[in-house]
């Protein structure tokens, strides 16, 4: 899709993460989308109809049918990071009060409340119908929003 966007004369932007790939009879280190389903391009919005032609787009990033622009910081911030040699991993954006479920360890599967975010989670477990709770500490990446 990239490719297909840079020939239509437009700037683009996949930024990718290199994991390796086992098959039967070897390991390869491939180059995986950091954001499975999206490509960045710049142009402008009434200009659409090139982006849309391109095959594999299915649509484009819009609230309330507008297209929205992703903030140039925030793609530069992205950009910056992809070029480093910094280690760096793909999550999902979780906020503190969210539902979540634990996806590792001797708790996976079971779903709680974020209360607090950081370096460790704060996990809280219900039984609403007594009004008690628990919580207890994992480890950040094993969660994803529920």
């Amino acid at each position: 899709m990239r490719e297909q966007l840079e020939r239509k004369g437009l700037e683009a932007f996949l930024p990718t993460i290199t994991r390796w790939s086992r098959w039967k009879d070897r390991k390869k280190q491939i180059d995986w989308p950091l954001f499975p389903g999206y490509c960045f391009a710049r142009f402008v919005s009434r200009d659409r109809l090139p982006v849309l032609s391109c095959s594999g787009v299915v649509n484009i990033v819009a609230f309330d049918g507008e297209i929205v622009p992703i903030p140039e910081h925030e793609i530069d911030a992205i950009r910056r990071l992809v070029e480093s040699d910094l280690q760096f991993d793909p999550c999902p954006l979780i906020r503190e009060g969210m539902m979540v479920e634990v996806t590792h360890g001797p708790l996976k599967g079971v779903i709680g409340r974020l209360v607090r975010k950081g370096a460790h989670a704060r996990l809280v477990l219900s039984v609403d119908l007594i009004g008690q709770a628990v919580s207890v500490e994992v480890d950040a990446a094993d969660v994803r929003a529920y």
